[in-house]
């Protein structure tokens, strides 16, 4: 794994870590929605505070402009002395901050403030001198002016109520307790959900920072896509998460099958077995157009990663490795079956009889002519035929008799498919031998038939069989074992018959007979298995 503190260290602390820049963001995001639902409490207090106090001074103005003893006053000039007691009484009265009583001309008559006596009283955008009760802000006051209406209907005078307005924050400090809770919940909620979400981001990125997950995830492409081996990572449900170029290619895969189930990736059953995990063990060997592909699948928590190597060119070099072990203990077995009927000349020459060198001489000459002809007379296949014959003095060394089965019959074929069977036929004849090791006066028995389509290679032997347990697995694993006692594994060349059969679209089986009885089909015309 790519180091969490490696070369990036120094950016990242010059940044910030991810948990530092998520909750500075969150307590941001959270304090911005603070400020709105405070503005929007101020605003709310602001238009509770004109509302309810706008109409408790209109009451208190409208009183006092409706008390006989003030309209007396402000007709007689003379009793204007008694107007400060009226306004006084209603500013006490009602908690108002102050109540003033003007002339018509706007002189203030009586004020809280001496200063203010013998002013112009300041109306703004008030509509008293028409007549009408007018309730507004005046100089960071809300005021509430009434006109004083004389006997004759004439105005002779104005009261103004008025009381300050208060600040922004002290109208919030007003609202009812109930919003003040709300509002700090808000604030202790989303100062905890910021941690939490930090926490919880901090944990599922395994503690690493920003640019350490781009560095990892720039290597991870390098990676996937420098290495020759191919990648394929699959999730619980055997859908395809990731894929390299390589897996891509190797197992001709469409461009959308990330996101796919393997189901619906057009493989073989061989294949898809090894990718769900049905099929186990290191190096499970499949095939896919025309390639012969390792596999090996490596559970991870949330499903598995298989990676994939093409040993298409390592299997044609073991094939050929094959062929030369078979035709070197071939050779051997004929040099130590010439070495002995050598010896067995020279002994008579040595002893004088020449007349019993010469039959001996017509008799070995007659054996092996005579299983040479009745080879080339079924066999048209110069290759085949000459692996029969070489086959049957290995054979004959082990004690085990190499015939044909009635019936057989082959023309020449074309090279492709004269070295398949080669392949094929010798692989065969090899592991029965091996399955007659130790045992005298058994038999194989080899059987060739062509139509118009495939080839067929048979070959029976009368030993112990295979075990129906293991019928399917000698084909796929490729065993080494040479022992086969009671239906023990078969060789690698199992593995390499059935590799050459699927790849020219045939198939191999084995079964039991009174031994072991191996059938290969191999089509005239090579398909490219998918």
């Amino acid at each position: 794994m790519i180091g969490r503190r490696g070369c990036d260290s120094e950016g990242v602390g010059a940044q910030g870590s991810l948990a530092r820049q998520l909750l500075g963001w969150q307590l941001i995001i959270v304090f911005a929605l603070l400020a709105c639902v405070f503005g929007y409490s101020a605003v709310q207090s602001d238009r509770t505070f004109t509302d309810t106090q706008g109409r408790k001074l209109l009451a208190v103005a409208e009183q006092v402009a409706a008390t006989a003893g003030v309209r007396a006053s402000l007709a007689d000039p003379v009793r204007r002395d008694a107007l400060p007691a009226f306004a006084e009484s209603a500013r006490t009265l009602s908690g108002a901050d102050s109540v003033i009583i003007a002339a018509p001309d706007r002189i203030v008559l009586t004020s809280p403030d001496p200063n203010q006596l013998r002013t112009e009283l300041p109306l703004g955008a008030s509509t008293v001198l028409q007549g009408r009760a007018w309730v507004g802000e005046i100089s960071g006051q809300l005021v509430a002016h009434v006109p004083v209406i004389g006997d004759a209907g004439q105005i002779v005078g104005i009261v103004a109520a008025g009381t300050e307005t208060p600040g922004l924050f002290e109208g919030v400090a007003n609202s009812p307790s109930a919003a003040l809770t709300m509002l700090g919940l808000a604030t202790v909620v989303g100062v905890a959900g910021s941690l939490l979400l930090t926490w919880r981001v901090k944990r599922q990125t395994l503690g690493m920072e920003p640019r350490e997950i781009t560095a990892l995830a720039e290597h991870r492409e390098a990676l996937l896509h420098g290495i020759k081996e191919g990648v394929l990572g699959l999730d619980s449900q055997h859908r395809v998460t990731l894929v390299n170029d390589q897996a891509r290619d190797l197992l001709a895969l469409p461009a959308d099958c990330v996101g796919r189930p393997v189901a619906e990736l057009g493989l073989n059953e061989r294949l898809t077995d090894v990718l769900t995990g049905r099929a186990h063990g290191v190096d499970q060997i499949g095939l896919r157009a025309g390639r012969v592909l390792a596999l090996n699948r490596m559970p991870i928590a949330r499903g598995a990663v298989v990676t994939l190597r093409d040993r298409t060119e390592l299997a044609a070099l073991r094939e050929e490795l094959e062929a030369t072990s078979r035709a070197t203990d071939t050779l051997r077995a004929q040099a130590h079956e010439f070495s002995n009927r050598l010896h067995t000349i020279a002994g008579l020459i040595e002893l004088g009889e020449y007349d019993e060198v010469r039959h001996y001489v017509d008799l070995v000459s007659e054996a092996q002519t005579k299983w040479q002809e009745e080879v080339t007379a079924h066999i048209a296949d110069s290759a085949v035929a000459a692996l029969l014959i070489a086959k049957a003095s290995l054979a004959a060394e082990r004690g085990v008799g190499l015939r044909l089965a009635p019936g057989t019959g082959l023309d020449d074929v074309d090279d492709r498919l004269s070295a398949d069977l080669v392949t094929v036929v010798g692989n065969l004849v090899d592991n029965a031998l091996d399955a007659l090791a130790g045992r005298d006066g058994d038999w194989i028995e080899v059987e060739i038939r062509q139509d118009a389509d495939a080839v067929s290679v048979v070959v029976r032997d009368s030993g112990p069989g295979v075990a129906p347990e293991i019928a399917t697995e000698v084909f796929t694993h490729g065993f080494t074992t040479k022992a086969a006692e009671h239906g023990g594994r078969r060789g690698l060349g199992l593995a390499l018959t059935r590799q050459t059969c699927l790849r020219r679209g045939g198939s191999v089986a084995v079964h039991n007979a009174d031994g072991a009885v191996f059938t290969a089909v191999l089509p005239t015309r090579a398909e490219v298995p998918r």
